[in-house]
């Protein structure tokens, strides 16, 4: 396959395709980030970066031969950590430099696939108009099935898709994945949980009293899952943040902690996007 993923951050997508045995052809890459593309150049040197997003017209693509379009537009407008400015809040309002990414490939090649994900926290009428804009309407996925933290996010494809409801629209038909029963105890490498999954993966770099640490917080609620570690509490490590990505513990290890937590916090939850890549039939590619 030839990939464009725009928004690439630590490059979820293309260790995905590899997983479940998609080989790729050429992979584009669109991220500003020096870390993220340093990460990525790490693990694939092959990838093709072709840097900002909004200047997509000048980048040097065959666009006729792109078979998968991967977005993962910034969800800061959206979130109910953020200021709910919505689909056309500054950054988030990227998503529609990603629709027209898409539809200038669809015009060239009408059997495009491609895969936007973004935060169940959006509101509804923020999902509606993205659902309209892309011809398909979400499935809603939780990465506690196949991980130990909590992550509630809508993803858009026509990898598989059925028309639903009264007046037959298209969506998104990804079953849930099968729960994996995988929760916070199994993944610390020390310590004690008293909760049962990890909130959602965000972070802030953060200085107290006794250590230095990351704060994790929850997009809805603010809450911080703590570790206990003898006498002091503590918040996951760089291998445990890794851990609750789905991805191998040395995954990051080119990068500091809070360079790890940051591309981490922001990324795609790797056994998920497995799961939907699954169902992409790559013989017919």
């Amino acid at each position: 396959m030839n990939v464009v993923s725009l928004f690439n951050g630590m490059n979820t997508g293309r260790q995905a395709l590899e997983n479940v045995g998609i080989k790729v052809n050429k992979y584009y890459s669109s991220e500003i980030k020096p870390y993220a593309i340093e990460l990525t150049q790490h693990h694939f040197p092959d990838t093709i970066q072709v840097g900002d997003v909004t200047k997509w017209k000048e980048w040097d693509i065959e666009w006729s031969k792109i078979d998968l379009i991967l977005s993962g537009s910034p969800c800061q407008d959206l979130s109910a950590a953020g200021k709910r400015a919505g689909i056309h809040g500054k950054k988030s309002s990227l998503f529609f430099t990603f629709v027209d990414i898409l539809n200038h490939c669809k015009s060239l090649n009408p059997n495009v696939l491609f895969l936007q994900e973004n935060v169940g926290s959006a509101s509804k009428l923020d999902v509606g108009i993205m659902s309209r804009a892309l011809g398909v309407y979400p499935v809603r996925i939780n990465s506690k099935l196949v991980t130990a933290q909590l992550r509630d996010r809508y993803y858009w494809s026509n990898i598989r898709t059925k028309q639903d409801g009264m007046f037959g629209d298209l969506v998104t038909d990804i079953p849930q994945p099968k729960d994996k029963g995988i929760l916070l105890k199994d993944i610390i490498t020390s310590g004690e949980v008293s909760s049962l999954k990890h909130v959602s993966l965000k972070t802030n770099q953060c200085q107290s009293n006794t250590q230095r640490y990351l704060i994790h917080r929850n997009e809805t609620t603010g809450m911080i899952t703590l570790i206990k570690e003898n006498e002091l509490v503590r918040t996951v490590n760089k291998v445990e943040m890794c851990r609750l990505q789905g991805f191998p513990d040395d995954y990051c290890d080119i990068l500091s902690t809070a360079k790890a937590g940051s591309l981490l916090g922001d990324g795609w939850t790797l056994p998920i996007i497995e799961h939907i890549f699954s169902f992409i039939d790559h013989e017919k590619m």
